[in-house]
């Protein structure tokens, strides 16, 4: 007789193809089938579709965006990528790993375009990273469903409104999501391995990339990539009533080596802005920037329990029409491992955003993925369990609320910030209603299928319509872009960069460039005065401005001016270009 082993599980090198059978695929549905065989050709021609119009089209936003192009920017130009400065100050709030990102496109770009003040050159990685969001969507849900879900999954998480923001601006959030997906992913392999004895077992070598993508989260903003695994850890623990030393599968998260990768990969960097700065980095950090959102609503975000769940109506459009019935599906079959992952992983992720006071719409964005997955399994196997009718009805209501807003947004915009609406934005406004009608329907029909399509359309239609048709015309919004025409204009030979006083939004300083001196009136008027120039003066500042220029008997005259609508702050401004003479010009 001879000894027999139980088999062991196959190790996962690549991403599963399935975990359950493919069903043949109704006649409705063949598109989707096709589709899923080549899943991330098609998701990478969609983004570039969706987004990269409004990333070459948007000027350039307040305020984050502004701060970090210009941050990025000034690396460019000074060639020291370890200290991260916005114009004369460092600005010590985040991580290195987005400028980064953003000064080596910037960079390659440069060597076709010559130039480092397009904004579009320091938006490539988001484009980028958001692509990669939901290619790793798919890769996350191949652990959970088939393929075509997959795909679906994918699909949904592209076209949410919140993604598609993200992904055309120069921030760090689409880039941030991709790592916290390639985290998540391996996570949900292993515990979907230790539960299930069908399932391959994760590799090492994958393990490995699953740190290394929290590793490069950090990078980019610490603490949100491993903050996510370990509320989902903590959330898995708590649901399952199994602590530590129970939890064997932990130990296949291989920590010791995992946490040797993370010090290799994020230390260099940390030593060397720590010598740089003197220490200042961890203070501003961690001590004042994350300890302030902690504490409380960090510069006017603040809010209250349930802000992202009364956002998601508009964020989470038009992937909203089935998130909550793939909800309640989900709960239905929350004794699978895999699915039971998915909806830990969403609500601790969810309800932790819900309790820190600072709120800004993206930092919900790491608890989506889970709910699209759970979305595409509703859509593609709809079945009946509690609660699902109600959430149907709900999230019809929340699909309505959306689609009315971005309707309403795309007519009147143009009345209230530009100069009105033209006949293809009133053809876009329409067709997208249409289209998110005609989905509605269908969903009410029970052929939700079906309905993915014009809810995806209406999306698409939307989203070029605001950015492409709607948004460049806005002129009342983009007051920086109008201030610089108007000091490109006026500015001589040998004048020194502007003095600017009351409008200091970042966007000004990456239109003008980092010299600029942001200062009060008085400081203005003394810049001006003694260098010449041209100083930009908002009007609370006028009075201070022309009275300290009397004070020291210097003339100055308008070239120009404008009023605007400050989205920033919420208030219309009214700035003034000056031409300020020298008062003792040198011999």
């Amino acid at each position: 007789m001879t000894d027999s082993k139980p088999a062991e599980k196959p190790q996962e090198t690549a991403p599963v193809q399935a975990v359950a059978p493919v069903e043949p695929a109704p006649a409705q549905a063949r598109w989707l089938t096709k589709a899923s065989r080549r899943p991330f050709a098609l998701l990478a021609l969609l983004g570039l579709l969706l987004w990269l119009p409004g990333m070459l089209g948007l000027p350039t936003l307040d305020r984050d965006e502004s701060r970090f192009a210009q941050s990025s920017r000034q690396m460019v130009e000074s060639g020291n990528w370890v200290d991260i400065r916005f114009g004369q100050v460092p600005r010590y709030k985040k991580p290195v790993g987005i400028y980064w990102l953003q000064a080596g496109a910037t960079e390659l770009a440069g060597l076709v375009t010559g130039r480092d003040d397009q904004i579009w050159t320091y938006r490539l990685p988001s484009l980028l990273g958001g692509i990669a969001a939901a290619w790793l969507t798919v890769w996350c849900a191949l652990a959970v469903t088939e393929a075509e879900a997959a795909l679906l999954a994918g699909l949904l998480m592209l076209g949410s409104v919140l993604l598609t923001a993200e992904s055309m601006i120069a921030t760090t959030d689409a880039v941030l999501l991709a790592c916290a997906l390639g985290m998540q992913g391996v996570l949900l392999r292993l515990y979907r391995a230790a539960r299930d004895d069908a399932a391959p077992k994760p590799s090492t070598r994958l393990v490995m990339w699953g740190w290394a993508a929290a590793a490069a989260g950090i990078l980019v903003k610490f603490p949100v990539v491993p903050g996510v695994g370990v509320a989902t850890i903590i959330g898995l623990m708590a649901w399952d009533r199994r602590w530590p030393p129970q939890w064997d599968w932990l130990a296949a998260l291989r920590p010791a080596r995992g946490l040797g990768l993370t010090l290799l990969m994020v230390s260099p960097w940390l030593i060397a802005i720590a010598v740089q700065s003197h220490g200042a980095f961890f203070q501003q950090s961690l001590g004042n920037d994350f300890a302030a959102k902690i504490a409380g609503g960090q510069e006017s975000h603040g809010g209250l329990p349930g802000y992202y769940l009364l956002l998601s109506a508009a964020s989470f459009w038009p992937s909203i029409l089935f998130v909550l019935p793939g909800v309640a599906q989900g709960f239905a079959r929350r004794t699978e491992p895999a699915v039971r992952f998915l909806l830990i992983w969403a609500a601790s992720w969810w309800l932790i955003v819900e309790a820190v006071p600072t709120k800004l719409p993206h930092y919900v964005l790491s608890a989506y993925p889970p709910l699209a997955i759970l979305a595409a399994m509703f859509v593609l196997d709809p079945r009946p369990v509690k609660w699902l009718t109600p959430a149907c009805w709900i999230a019809g209501g929340q699909f309505v609320i959306g689609s009315a807003l971005f309707t309403a947004a795309t007519l009147l915009a143009p009345d209230y910030f530009g100069s009105g609406a033209d006949w293809p934005v009133w053809a876009a406004a329409g067709a997208g209603a249409v289209l998110a009608l005609v989905a509605l329907i269908l969903v009410i029909l029970r052929k939700h299928k079906i309905a993915l399509l014009p809810a995806l359309l209406a999306m698409a239609v939307f989203a070029p319509a605001l950015t492409v048709l709607v948004a460049p015309g806005l002129d009342q919004l983009w007051i920086s872009e109008r201030l610089k025409t108007i000091v490109d204009a006026a500015t001589r030979a040998g004048d020194p960069s502007p003095a600017i006083a009351g409008y200091q939004e970042p966007s000004l300083v990456f239109a003008l460039g980092a010299d600029v001196v942001l200062t009060d009136g008085a400081g203005a008027a003394d810049a001006g005065a003694r260098t010449g120039g041209l100083t930009l003066i908002e009007d609370s500042e006028r009075g201070t401005f022309l009275a300290r220029l009397a004070e020291l008997q210097a003339d100055a005259t308008p070239v120009g001016d404008l009023s605007g609508f400050n989205y920033s702050r919420g208030r219309r401004q009214h700035v003034t270009v000056y031409r300020v003479a020298q008062l003792h010009a040198p011999k």
